[in-house]
């Protein structure tokens, strides 16, 4: 559900002793993979009793507080800097606030699995924005032919050959924006804080607390309250924000520091399979042939987008280097 970027201005490691992990990584993979995948279906019955915005604000309020006390129990201090929190307020509308938002709303109309497999397409829109933006990454024949395969699974998902018949396409579209501002916030990121003296927690602390400062200043203005207190919706937002958003960067974070961001990406490619499974089991949601080869083939042309020369990945740093920020594209 989610790709981890490194910048590539990460600094070479001291010989520091590392710490063993309590649980091995490819069990926090699979965790990982089974939290953001069960996020679709979180938004879904969260969705059910209380406005998008309201699911968004409750999922950011107990992801800021997970990560809070993650702070507060490795003493971390969250960053002084003016420049840095002007950053990080653009860092969590593009990252947290706004996809949140837009994921919300379109799960009013269309299913949790399809917005499962419209996240997917994060890669292929970043792809196409770092071509742009970033100088270093230069297009190639591999990524070119993913980028277009990628597309393909998507047109494939959406059924394009019966015209979109029985698509609700604004929740599609809604899905769809979700999955870009993505890779926009990761690009601005890279530009703006690679290099930062601050500690991937605090940062992300920082970044998710001013996320949820913009979403309780929205949510108001368009909202009203609840005429009452529905238990399985709030528990789901509970669990959308404190498993989806908190705990799940806390494993995503620990993972690249550990096996690199090369495999701990590769937790993207799980997490549509895991949408579409707890989706028709749980929800009961319906599903065409078009729905999961689709999603093969949407997951093919990302994986070929994120491909690299061998060489190059050989001369990637230690992604557990450093003080610069690593910036998830998921938050799901």
């Amino acid at each position: 559900m989610s790709t981890v970027s490194t910048p590539r201005t990460v600094t070479a490691p001291t010989t520091t002793p590392r710490r063993r992990a309590a649980l091995d990584w490819r069990i926090r993979f699979g965790l990982l993979s089974l939290i953001w995948g069960f996020s679709f279906l979180f938004i879904k019955v969260g969705t059910e009793a209380y406005a998008p915005f309201q699911v968004t604000l409750g999922r950011l309020v107990f992801g800021t507080a997970v990560l809070a006390v993650a702070m507060a129990v490795k003493r971390e201090p969250l960053p002084r800097s003016a420049r840095t929190w002007g950053h990080l307020a653009v860092a969590g509308f593009l990252l947290n606030a706004l996809p949140f938002s837009l994921f919300a709303y379109a799960e009013l109309t269309i299913p949790s699995t399809l917005a499962g497999i419209c996240n997917a397409t994060s890669p292929l829109w970043g792809m196409v924005l770092s071509l742009v933006a970033l100088s270093e990454d230069r297009p190639t024949r591999r990524r070119v032919a993913g980028l277009g395969i990628g597309f393909l699974g998507v047109l494939t998902v959406l059924g394009a050959w019966q015209g979109f018949h029985g698509l609700d396409l604004t929740g599609t579209a809604l899905a769809l924006l979700a999955s870009l501002s993505y890779p926009v916030g990761w690009i601005y990121v890279r530009r703006t804080l690679a290099g930062s003296s601050h500690s991937h927690l605090s940062l992300t602390g920082g970044q998710l607390l001013l996320a949820t400062l913009q979403l309780a200043a929205v949510t108001p203005l368009f909202t009203t309250l609840p005429t009452h207190i529905a238990i399985p919706p709030l528990l789901a937002i509970a669990a959308l924000g404190a498993l989806g958003t908190g705990v799940a960067m806390l494993l995503q974070y620990g993972m690249v520091a550990e096996v690199g961001p090369t495999t701990a990406q590769m937790v993207t490619y799980f997490v549509p399979v895991v949408a579409i499974a707890a989706g028709v089991a749980v929800l009961g949601e319906s599903l065409t042939w078009s729905t999961p080869v689709g999603a093969v083939i949407v997951l093919a042309g990302a994986a070929l987008t994120q491909s690299r020369p061998k060489a190059e990945t050989r001369d990637q740093p230690n992604p557990g280097a450093g003080r610069t920020p690593a910036t998830a594209r998921s938050r799901h």
